[in-house]
């Protein structure tokens, strides 16, 4: 169930971001934890809804973990790249 998680915050993270890409140029690197941690409400609440986990706190819990360590990864990548 775990695996369900990560497809679940990458879909969400895929389809905002496609969303964001249509109606707004650049999004300043401020506004990048408010992002993720829209992906990882919006996260968690599919997960709990869809019955991935039965518990909502840990289900909201686990994908904003996971959608925080995923913006963290990608920041850490850009950031190396810039250097």
């Amino acid at each position: 169930m775990e695996i369900t998680y990560v497809v679940i915050v990458g879909i969400v993270t895929y389809i905002l971001g496609a969303i964001t890409k249509v109606f707004v140029d650049s999004i300043p690197n401020k506004y990048i934890p408010i992002q993720n941690v829209i992906v990882g409400v919006a996260s968690g609440l599919i997960c709990y809804f869809t019955n991935v986990e039965p518990d909502l706190l840990t289900s909201l819990v686990l994908c904003l973990t996971a959608a925080s360590a995923a913006g963290g990864a990608a920041d850490l990548f850009q950031t190396k790249k810039s250097i």
